[in-house]
């Protein structure tokens, strides 16, 4: 019985994975439920014993960065201070944009996913916490359309030029340009 469960856990991962890969190269529109199994090698009644539709596998793909979002918004939200928690919201977007390069671009560049997404009301809801935290800075119109470049931005330096950039690298220069667009000064380094 546990050894069941492991291969349909390890399988659903297996289809999650190649998802992903073929989502970014064809769009999400652009994926199908066979292009998937034969990634994979399996048929597509495989994958449908997991996932009925695109959609169901783009939520399960989704899922896992969610939660690290909503993470990362609350814990700006915890913080004392507008740029205390602009810094936090910025950091943390950063640190999960890095780690999930490949997807976060897709997420934010494909108008089917997108489409697909905003259907999901908390997901609009965490959108909207990350963007007020970042625009708080400069209250009204300008502070709106700052954090939206920076948003904007953040997914777009996820490009196939940084994608062989170290980790590191990549986030230090993502968090100096955010910080330059938002008008917000790193913080004091506590020795």
């Amino acid at each position: 019985m546990v050894v069941t469960a492991v291969r349909a856990a390890d399988s659903r991962q297996r289809f999650i994975d190649a998802a992903v890969g073929l989502f970014t190269r064809h769009s999400f529109a652009g994926t199908s439920l066979q292009m998937i199994a034969d990634e994979v090698g399996v048929t597509k009644s495989a994958v449908h014993h997991h996932f009925r539709t695109r959609e169901e596998l783009l939520n399960a793909v989704v899922e896992p960065l969610l939660g690290e979002v909503r993470g990362a918004v609350e814990a700006a939200e915890g913080k004392r201070g507008r740029r205390a928690r602009a810094e936090s919201m910025l950091t943390g977007f950063v640190d999960l944009a890095v780690r999930n390069r490949m997807l976060v671009p897709m997420l934010v560049g494909d108008p089917g996913a997108i489409e697909m997404l905003r259907s999901r009301t908390e997901v609009g809801d965490l959108v909207n916490r990350m963007i007020m935290l970042l625009a708080d800075l400069d209250p009204g119109v300008g502070g709106w359309i700052k954090a939206d470049m920076v948003m904007a931005g953040i997914a777009g330096g996820m490009s196939t030029r940084s994608r062989g950039l170290d980790d590191d690298v990549l986030r230090r220069h993502l968090i100096e340009a955010s910080r330059r667009t938002l008008g917000l000064r790193a913080p004091r380094c506590l020795v």
